[in-house]
């Protein structure tokens, strides 16, 4: 059985930076595709931004340029680094990943609020 543990989510004022982590339970189990979605209240949850096995990226256009997403395969983790955050950016954030080989399926971490003050 794996998870995914995110962290990194936090209170900052406008204009500053966060780092959020999301990191396979058991490091054994190679994450093969990331994502990072977002949900602010009463919206629908949104696609942030994507990382491929290869280190290939791609953003929604309301990040790019401030969001970075990176991994560390060593450490079966998938990193997003927020800078320049704005108060829009405020929801909850979440992983979610495909291992390979195995287990089979989509995993989601359990969700890290972000909230930026003005």
């Amino acid at each position: 059985q794996v998870q995914l543990v995110e962290s990194g989510g936090g209170l900052v004022q406008a204009g500053g930076s966060l780092r959020l982590s999301c990191a396979a339970s058991r490091s054994i189990f190679r994450i093969n595709v990331a994502d990072w979605y977002r949900q602010a209240p009463g919206k629908q949850r949104e696609l942030v931004a994507a990382i491929t096995s290869g280190g290939s990226t791609n953003y929604a256009d309301f990040v790019k340029g401030r969001f970075t997403i990176s991994r560390d395969n060593a450490k079966s983790t998938v990193y997003l680094q927020m800078n320049s955050l704005k108060p829009e950016d405020t929801a909850v954030y979440y992983c979610k990943a495909t291992f390979s080989p195995f287990p089979s399926g989509d995993y989601w971490g359990q969700g890290v609020q972000v909230t930026v003050s003005s």
